[in-house]
């Protein structure tokens, strides 16, 4: 560790030479002074790491020279030692923001560690998380290989997301080695998809997890027969990492039940979220409900049909509900749901649809600035946190909490980060999604995609006797032969879904429970 440079502020310094002696052979450069005006004048002259107050000194109390320190160096830490333990003395010293809070007596292993929390702790726990992840890597390896029921796949996909927030929450060189461990496991996922979803569209299907279209009945109706009022609010593109970054943020007003589900293929809104508000597959919904399914070749917008949709759900089981149905896309929207929240009250199931994170995906694809933002997993995760901190979204999950009701809080798919292009051609109909095409004449290698040629057999419509289905797995996307080059600079670096990994698949279903 280098050296650093403590400031050390006590009317009995002279009594504590054998701590400052004790730091000194550790490493650290102390300067002492008896009083608070003398600290001041220093802090203003040259930089210190790291300070340490007394609180109870002849003239310029401790806690009066902190807050005159907090003007000049507003960055530097400060530890507080005091005689007194007096709340008032602590809450105030609390209330400025101090580094941390020790009563004397005090030993110089108590400074230390102190010292060592503060200067020391984000080399301490690379080197620790460092340490950790080489231990489990062998143990990651074993949980991918040995993954062959979705219930595996997802303790692997939780444990590989656990790793990705210690590792990026500290600076190692592990990050890049756990990337590749992901892409390896992510490939094995696909193989696991291709050899299973066609079972699990079959009627009762042993190994089948719980999917899109069971969402309703397995986790809302439930909390209604039990009598609960229930927000039912969906965050399009919201994946199981940026769920754990905003999770501390709810544990204050909640306690939080947590469960990932699978959607289904496509992992496209159109097609996810629609089964989980009509409870039915795509070609189920096309079938029984036509004027509610909207085709990839219609210029309309394919989530017009949200509310109608879950008004045949409750008539398909013959229950009685009253619902509303609320789509968030911007924060004029969110602030009028928020004015109206004493009507919300009224019913027995409120849908809050958010936008935000799938407009940034798309906003990061489009624009050059937010693709500066949002230049990897870690940059897209906080700025889904400062969305959620900062926006209407978060207002309403207290008043949610403080009414005491109950939130299912989940997704239609996630997304990833896409950078390995394939090349395929289709008809000039061919819809426009990179992770996920639909229709006659594809021309493709079929060794590197998932293809569906009887798409009946998968719960999806089929606009002609000949539609084939096909999915990019991993991180590759689809891209045109012409003006290729173009288009793979364009998408190279996007967060894309609609195609297979656990990213997009393996997806957040929260019950929050007020406390």
């Amino acid at each position: 560790m280098s050296q650093h440079t403590i400031l050390w502020a006590d009317d009995e310094i002279d009594l504590l030479k054998p701590h400052v002696m004790f730091l000194k052979n550790k490493g650290y450069d102390v300067v002492t002074v008896n009083n608070g005006a003398d600290a001041l004048a220093l802090v203003q002259e040259r930089h210190f790491d790291l300070i340490i107050l007394d609180e109870n000194m002849p003239g310029l109390t401790g806690l009066e020279t902190l807050s005159r320190i907090k003007i000049h160096a507003p960055g530097i830490p400060v530890i507080m030692i005091t005689k007194s333990e007096e709340e008032n003395i602590m809450d105030q010293a609390v209330g400025s923001k101090i580094a941390d809070y020790l009563i004397k007596p005090v030993n110089p292993n108590q400074i230390l560690l102190s010292i060592k929390k503060n200067l020391h702790s984000s080399e301490l726990v690379s080197a620790q998380s460092s340490t950790g992840y080489r231990q489990d890597f062998g143990k990651i390896t074993s949980l991918i290989n040995d993954s062959y029921t979705i219930g595996d796949w997802m303790d692997t996909y939780r444990t590989l997301t656990r790793w990705e927030l210690e590792l990026a929450s500290s600076a190692t060189d592990m990050e890049q080695l756990l990337e590749l461990q992901k892409t390896e496991a992510n490939a094995a996922f696909a193989k696991f998809i291709k050899r299973n979803y066609a079972d699990w569209m079959k009627p009762e299907c042993p190994g089948r997890p719980l999917m899109s279209p069971d969402i309703f009945r397995s986790k809302v109706f439930p909390l209604l027969d039990s009598g609960e009022k229930v927000f039912f609010v969906l965050i399009d593109n919201f994946r199981f990492d940026q769920w754990r970054v905003i999770r501390p943020i709810l544990s204050e007003w909640f306690t939080t039940d947590d469960d990932l589900y699978c959607s289904i293929l496509p992992t496209a809104t159109q097609y996810a979220r629609n089964a989980i508000f009509s409870g039915l597959m795509p070609r189920e919904i096309e079938r029984m409900f036509p004027d509610l399914w909207v085709d990839e070749e219609s210029p309309e917008g394919k989530n017009i049909n949200e509310s109608p949709l879950i008004a045949t759900l409750f008539d398909r089981f013959r229950r009685k509900c009253r619902f509303s149905y609320h789509k968030i896309n911007d924060s004029v929207a969110g602030e009028r749901l928020l004015r109206d929240f004493a009507t919300l009250e009224q019913n027995d199931l409120n849908v809050v649809v958010f936008n935000f994170i799938d407009m940034l995906s798309h906003a990061r694809t489009e624009s050059k600035m937010i693709r500066e933002l949002a230049s990897n997993n870690a940059a897209y995760r906080s700025l889904t946190e400062s969305w959620f901190r900062h926006s209407t979204v978060s207002e309403l999950f207290r008043r949610i909490a403080e009414k005491g009701y109950k939130i299912i809080l989940t997704t239609d798919h996630g997304t990833i980060r896409v950078d390995n292009p394939i090349r395929v051609v289709g008809e000039k109909n061919t819809n426009t999604n990179i992770r996920y095409k639909l229709g006659r004449n594809l021309n493709y290698n079929p060794k590197q995609v998932y293809e569906v040629t009887r798409p009946a057999d998968f719960g999806l419509p089929a606009p002609n006797v000949s539609t084939t289905y096909i999915f990019a797995a991993n991180r590759d996307f689809f891209a045109y032969p012409n003006n290729y080059n173009h288009y793979v600079q364009f998408f190279t670096g996007t967060f894309q879904h609609g195609g297979i990994s656990m990213e997009e698949m393996l997806v957040p279903i929260i019950t929050l429970t007020a406390k």
